[in-house]
């Protein structure tokens, strides 16, 4: 993927949509807050540690939240936060867009 230039006022977006499982993870929990499990259960091939480290990194990044609720062991729930919210608008215009493209592309 091409990073845009250092001024560009895209470029933090961007990186942030940029690294690994960040599409999937917003996708899943665009409606609801989902426990640790469930979202890996849901992505799938991911491993533990590489969905941790990713989470961690959009938790410090402001965009999802994490909360350790009662239990043994204790159940970790993660969420959209207010600002991780605000990018499901654009997120769903690419899905429209891609799924336009994938009927594009089955007809050519």
């Amino acid at each position: 993927m091409l990073e845009p230039l250092s001024d560009c006022e895209l470029g933090p977006c961007v990186k942030l949509l940029a690294g690994a499982w960040t599409l999937e993870i917003f996708f899943y929990l665009k409606d609801r807050p989902l426990y640790f499990g469930e979202l890996k259960r849901s992505l799938g091939s991911v491993s533990a540690k590489v969905l941790t480290a990713r989470l961690r990194e959009l938790e410090q990044r402001g965009v999802v939240e994490r909360s350790v609720l009662g239990g043994t062991p204790p159940n970790v729930e993660y969420k959209l936060s207010d600002m991780g919210q605000e990018l499901i608008p654009v997120l769903d215009s690419f899905s429209e867009v891609s799924r336009r493209l994938n009927k594009y592309n089955k007809t050519q």
